[in-house]
């Protein structure tokens, strides 16, 4: 395991890791957020980036204030 590098590929990997922790289905996250499954997929994927409103969605979907989800602090794959 390496530690990952951009802040796009942290934030994806933190969303996919806090989603499974909850036991939510990607369908389940995207629609607590009001995003698209497709969006949400692409950015776990990390095929898509995420806009700041998108960042925010989501971490107010998994109970976070936005900036606790850009905190990666030992975040590993």
């Amino acid at each position: 395991m390496g530690t990952i590098s951009t802040t796009a590929e942290k934030f994806a990997t933190r969303v996919k890791f806090e989603r499974i922790k909850r036991k939510y289905s990607q369908e389940k996250l995207a629609e607590l957020a009001g995003i698209g499954r497709s969006t949400l997929t692409q950015i776990e994927a990390q095929t898509s980036s995420p806009t700041l409103d998108v960042v925010e969605k989501i971490a107010m979907a998994l109970g976070f204030e936005t900036y606790e989800m850009l905190i990666f602090k030992n975040l590993e794959i």
